[in-house]
């Protein structure tokens, strides 16, 4: 029997993946489930690029991407989707990662989403679905910070969404997947963040590229193993290495009692439920400052979305002050502000949330002035 064009067409856009469905894990069917999935990056750093672009060449349908920075000249070294222009237009790294995988495949969707993943705004983003399924089958950790992940650990047991969970620093990375009702998860190894200081960051020790490389394969691949009904097979335990030292090892982890974990036993979810300042925090190693965004003019605390800001409008009042980039993504103006007898610039980054982020100062305070000074209270 002749087949139809429809099946024809179809069979084109697997073509690209023959060498993927060659291995009898993925096959055609597999292939299918792929394109028929949705993943959640958080975080398009250096392990969120790696692992969005190997997802992306893999055809996975939907990827949704959050981060809440732009892209710098110091991101080039090892986040492999962007590159000098994104760096030179200060371009955010959602849209610019986005724009990037559209061109890798253009058969797959993406949605950037330039915010703070805060607990309020990961509340808007699952509340749709219930509590049953969030509509992504997999969460991708590319965080680089511990709350960032004690907040994903929690969605992903609150709504039964698997976990690939990363880290990488200097030579070093750890990797370990939480398979909500199954797996251990992050709470039942590590029962709450270190104490600020403890630990180093990639500020202060550093990042070797290939080592951020390893921890997104690993990431990836046992996300695609979910995606194909394989979750079974995903490696038990955290596995640690130190790239530089050839070294790997892998930790057995198991669930905790039900009344041990505050999280995938007792299903308290610290992180992902309470409700947090609006806290004015300068950013580690950036020499940079980020002021939150206002809350929403309802009650206080409410997890409405938030308000929005006229960045056309903004822009025409700055200009007077210094050069202006705007889009549809941000605002970026570079002042000039008083700094004892000296001037020095300043740039300023404004999101349409109202959020910004003060580059050329550390002081919360007097970033806060500038921002009322140039921004609004």
């Amino acid at each position: 029997m002749p087949r139809d064009n429809a099946d024809a067409h179809h069979d084109d856009e697997l073509a690209r993946y023959h060498r993927q469905m060659l291995l009898p894990v993925i096959g055609v069917e597999g292939q299918r489930r792929l394109a028929a999935s949705s993943v959640l990056v958080v975080g398009v750093g250096a392990l969120g690029c790696a692992s969005a672009e190997l997802l992306a060449r893999a055809g996975v349908g939907h990827l949704t991407l959050i981060d809440r920075d732009v892209v710098e000249f110091t991101n080039l070294q090892r986040q492999c989707l962007f590159d000098e222009r994104d760096a030179h237009e200060g371009v955010p790294k959602a849209a610019a990662a986005a724009r990037r995988l559209g061109r890798i495949n253009s058969r797959i969707r993406v949605t950037p989403i330039v915010e703070d993943f805060t607990p309020q705004a990961a509340r808007r983003r699952f509340a749709s679905s219930g509590e049953e399924h969030a509509g992504f089958d997999v969460i991708m950790d590319g965080t680089d910070n511990f709350e960032a992940r004690y907040l994903l650990n929690d969605l992903a047991v609150k709504f039964a969404v698997p976990y690939c969970y990363g880290g990488v620093i200097a030579a070093r990375g750890m990797a370990m997947t939480v398979r909500p009702g199954f797996s251990a998860c992050l709470r039942c190894i590590f029962d709450g963040p270190p104490a600020p200081g403890t630990t180093p960051t990639c500020d202060t020790a550093g990042v070797l590229g290939p080592a951020v490389q390893i921890v997104a394969a690993f990431q990836a691949t046992q996300a695609m193993k979910i995606m194909l009904g394989q979750g079974h097979t995903t490696t038990a335990g955290l596995i640690e290495f130190d790239l530089w030292g050839s070294t790997l090892r892998r930790i057995g982890t198991s669930r905790l009692a039900d009344a041990a974990c505050v999280c995938c036993g007792r299903r308290e979810f610290e992180f992902a439920d309470h409700q947090p300042a609006a806290v004015t925090a300068s950013l580690c190693g950036q020499n940079a400052v980020q002021i939150p965004a206002p809350s929403p003019r309802s009650i206080a605390g409410s997890d409405a979305e938030p308000c929005r800001i006229d960045l056309e409008r903004l822009a025409a009042r700055l200009r007077a002050h210094g050069p202006v980039v705007v889009n549809e993504f941000l605002l970026r103006a570079t002042l000039d502000r008083e700094l004892g007898e000296a001037k020095a610039p300043v740039r300023i980054t404004v999101f349409p949330d109202g959020r910004a982020i003060v580059r050329g100062l550390t002081a919360p305070d007097a970033a806060r002035s500038l921002y009322a000074k140039y921004v609004g209270a």
